[in-house]
């Protein structure tokens, strides 16, 4: 991708940028303010620049006159950058007169577009899919050749394809005598892989046992799917993947309808126990399964009949709930789980919508709180199979943690709630269209500057938007280092809510839901809970094996929003160490990324169980240690500078400047 160098004016402020860069996101990766409101869509006309030398695309807007257009000035929300340009900021546009803000660096190679380049993936696997469908052709019975039917078509699997070693499902062979005959003898065959975790298969049977799930009329072989979930305390996740070319034909995300009954796995077991709990949710968690199954199918124009099998990775309860098992000892000491490797099960027979060949891979779990899902991350990151020592966050309703390379792994899990996936949040939501992204405040008028997914209306706030408020609320002097208020402000968009003090991020005219769109100190105190359970989870992890922060080679950042996450913020708040930047990966969805994994390639199946084994659960539900760190965690962005020790420098500095400008001004 060309690279090209934006300037912004008076600031005298530069950034390279990838040919074709929004404006106003450029401006909000420099930390450059520019008065926007509506999100990027190009209606409040706060965000108007002239263009003073190189090459842009950009509309033409009725907040522009004809005259104002040939003179110069655009939009920056609806400019695009096609050369190493100079953009001048107007005093309207910056919100403040005369203002020529002053900037404190934390690192330019933290401020990039695009965000820092996902990790290599797992090495070594070849494409060999957990299913594969071929066809089989078949000579008729007669009385001298009147060998059973299994048998006949046992023989045909293996002159035909060298397909040795297969049992068959007690379905089909139900159904076999008829489908041949009435199929003039050709038919296709489904051939599932063992799965690793089958504990009375010894090593050698595990890598050459097929299981015969399905057999059709003709020739379907082409028409071979899988689907890869995460099953999320929040969200459900799922890709539809073609077998036969290794393509992602569709993603699809959904809330999990179980959150009716508890933001957490906590309160969600504590609900399975009254009666008819965990058939209730064991229901609901399977309609948004079928719900996104459902639109994969739709999205694609594709039959369900040509789904061969699923593989889902979900935390300790959540497996347990999606495959109906008892749930009330995860949460009780000493932590047991019903089980850690779970059997494969037939979709049909716990409630999702597919024919009632299509098995489902739930993988295994390490204790009742690090599960499938982070162990899914940890084969998909492919950090069981590198050197170099590893810090791997999963940033969700359940923040996971994993310390180790190819030798050892160690693992913790924390309870952050889902502030970050926008739950318990006043205006919080997933970051779907209209969801606030990024955020700039000017620290004298503060005015703000909103960017949201898709650049429409402001509808709410979703997790990276929610790192970047928080950050830019603490660096602005707008709220203290405990998350409240400074009453002393003067300015309508900081006022006295129903609930407490409250910032006003768009108003209603500006908004979607025709209502001001706010962040309150309510919300801010979960952002802090969220951020500091996850740090003191890393921090306890890291004491028990004698080690610190700067013994890491590399943090990666998964979950379903990890890509987006501005990592300098991240770190102002508290939430990633205070390390240098190139040490830090996005991955995305390390969850849904392993089960797309295993569908894909079977060897991947065995992996899967020796790093489930492999992994040391350190328990933190008791752990007084991980307590103190936690209160040590709830403030911005810790009570102890010497472990953030140039963020902590940086605000010092960052505060009187701006107390300096406020009296200026």
């Amino acid at each position: 991708m060309t690279k090209h160098t934006l300037t912004f004016e008076p600031d005298k402020t530069a950034i390279r940028v990838d040919k074709g860069t929004n404006l106003l996101e450029a401006a909000l990766a420099a930390d450059v303010h520019i008065n926007a409101s509506c999100g990027g869509q190009g209606v409040c006309g706060k965000c108007r620049v002239t263009i003073e030398a190189g090459e842009f695309d950009s509309e033409k807007t009725e907040k522009i006159s004809q005259e104002e257009y040939e003179e110069g000035w655009r939009q920056a929300c609806r400019t695009f950058v096609l050369s190493d340009c100079t953009v001048q900021i107007p005093v309207e546009s910056r919100g403040a007169k005369g203002l020529v803000a002053q900037k404190l660096d934390m690192g330019k190679a933290e401020r990039k577009i695009p965000a820092l380049e996902t990790i290599p993936l797992a090495e070594g696997w070849q494409f060999a899919p957990m299913a594969v469908k071929v066809p089989i052709r078949l000579t008729a019975p007669t009385l001298q050749d009147n060998v059973s039917d299994l048998s006949r078509f046992s023989a045909a699997l293996r002159q035909q394809h060298h397909i040795d070693d297969v049992s068959a499902d007690i379905r089909c062979l139900k159904i076999i005598p008829e489908i041949l005959r009435t199929s003039d003898w050709f038919v296709t065959a489904t051939l599932m892989a063992a799965p690793a975790s089958s504990a009375l298969l010894s090593q050698k049977d595990k890598n050459s046992i097929l299981n015969l799930v399905r057999v059709e009329g003709g020739d379907t072989s082409d028409q071979n799917l899988a689907i890869g979930l995460d099953i999320g305390t929040t969200t459900i996740c799922a890709q539809l993947i073609d077998l036969k070319t290794g393509r992602v034909m569709a993603e699809r995300t959904e809330y999990n309808r179980q959150v009716e009954y508890g933001d957490d796995v906590i309160t969600r077991i504590v609900y399975a126990q009254k009666p008819e709990g965990q058939k209730k949710l064991q229901s609901l968690v399977v309609s948004s399964v079928n719900q996104v199954i459902n639109e994969l199918l739709e999205d694609t124009d594709s039959s369900r009949k040509s789904i061969s099998c699923i593989a889902a990775a979900g935390n300790t309860t959540m497996t347990h709930l999606l495959l109906g098992m008892e749930t009330r000892y995860i949460r009780e000491a000493p932590y047991v789980p019903m089980a850690n490797f779970m059997p494969v099960v037939l979709a049909a027979d716990i409630g999702i919508d597919l024919p009632d060949c299509v098995q489902v891979y739930s993988f295994p779990s390490v204790a009742s709180y690090v599960g499938g899902d982070i162990v899914s991350g940890i084969l998909g990151s492919g950090v069981f199979q590198k050197e170099e020592l590893t810090l791997y966050l999963d940033i969700g309703t359940n923040g996971e943690i994993v310390l180790g390379n190819r030798d050892w792994l160690a693992c913790a899990a924390c309870s952050m709630g889902p502030a970050f996936e926008g739950g318990g949040i006043k205006h919080g939501m997933r970051a779907d269209l209209g969801a606030i992204e990024g955020f700039h405040i000017n620290p004298v008028t503060l005015e703000p500057m909103v960017i949201t997914v898709g650049r429409k209306t402001p509808l709410g706030i979703c997790g990276s938007g929610l790192i970047s408020i928080l950050a830019e609320l603490l660096c602005a002097c707008v709220i203290d280092r405990n998350g409240k208020f400074d009453r002393s402000l003067s300015s309508d968009r900081l006022r006295q809510g129903r609930f407490g003090y409250e910032y006003v991020l768009a108003w209603a005219e500006d908004s979607a839901t025709g209502h001001d769109i706010v962040i309150t100190e309510v919300d801010i105190e979960n952002l802090i809970r969220a951020k500091g359970a996850l740090f003191a989870g890393c921090l306890t992890l890291l004491e028990t094996l004698n080690l610190s922060f700067d013994d890491l080679d590399r943090v990666i950042i998964a979950g379903a929003f990890g890509r987006y996450i501005n990592l300098e913020k991240g770190k102002l708040i508290g939430l990633f160490p205070d390390i240098h930047v190139e040490k830090f990966h996005f991955l995305g969805n390390g969850s849904l990324l392993g089960s797309r994994l295993v569908c894909l390639s079977t060897g991947m199946l065995h992996e899967v169980e020796r790093i489930a084994k492999m992994m040391t659960n350190i328990e933190l539900s008791d752990n007084q240690s991980f307590m103190d760190k936690y209160m040590g965690a709830l403030f911005l962005p810790h009570t102890d500078a010497r472990l953030f020790p140039d963020v902590s420098k940086y605000l010092e500095a960052n505060s009187q400047m701006i107390r300096s400008e406020r009296v200026r001004v």
